[in-house]
């Protein structure tokens, strides 16, 4: 997918509106995390590797196994300690900024699974973030839930567009 900056791409995306929920389903997406990049590593820990600072690795998995590090979230502002576990994990998610359920509900659901697999994973669209706030989000978009940190909301549009826009705007 096309990496198109959110200025130049707002003017292509033509607005519609929301198709019911219908049929959704995250297993429409693909497995959760696969290594669609080839890289050996699952998405998640890509993206763990690429947001994190400090991070340390399992010994053994070719450095693709973060099991610590420290998160500066960009939709609080807040410094968080992330270390994997059953416990702990949860502090640092994952953020489909473009939400699986919202990307469905406007259009997925006509895509190939594969397309889907590949959205689901793309590092365009997913950012670390503190796990209670991405939780807070849920499956909203940009019109119902924006950042809680003013600074970041900017940001978080446009990045927004960029990935819809990646998938096809027009």
């Amino acid at each position: 997918m096309p990496d198109v900056p959110a200025v130049d791409a707002v003017s292509k995306l033509v607005v519609k509106g929301r198709a019911a929920r219908t049929g959704y389903s995250r297993a429409a997406f693909g497995p959760a995390w696969a290594d669609v990049d080839g890289n050996g590593c699952d998405t998640r820990d890509d993206v763990l590797r690429r947001d994190l600072d400090g991070e340390r690795y399992r010994p053994g998995t070719q450095g693709c196994v973060v099991v610590s590090g420290t998160l500066h979230d960009p939709y609080t502002g807040s410094t968080i300690r992330f270390v994997r576990g059953e416990q702990t994990s949860q502090a640092v998610q994952i953020d489909h900024v473009v939400a699986l359920s919202d990307a469905w509900q406007t259009g997925a659901q006509q895509w190939t699974p594969s397309l889907r697999q590949r959205f689901a994973n793309d590092p365009r669209n997913l950012l670390a973030v503190d796990g209670p706030t991405n939780q807070a989000k849920g499956d909203g978009d940009a019109a119902t839930w924006l950042p809680p940190r003013r600074a970041a909301r900017c940001a978080y549009v446009a990045r927004q567009v960029s990935v819809a826009c990646g998938t096809g705007c027009g």
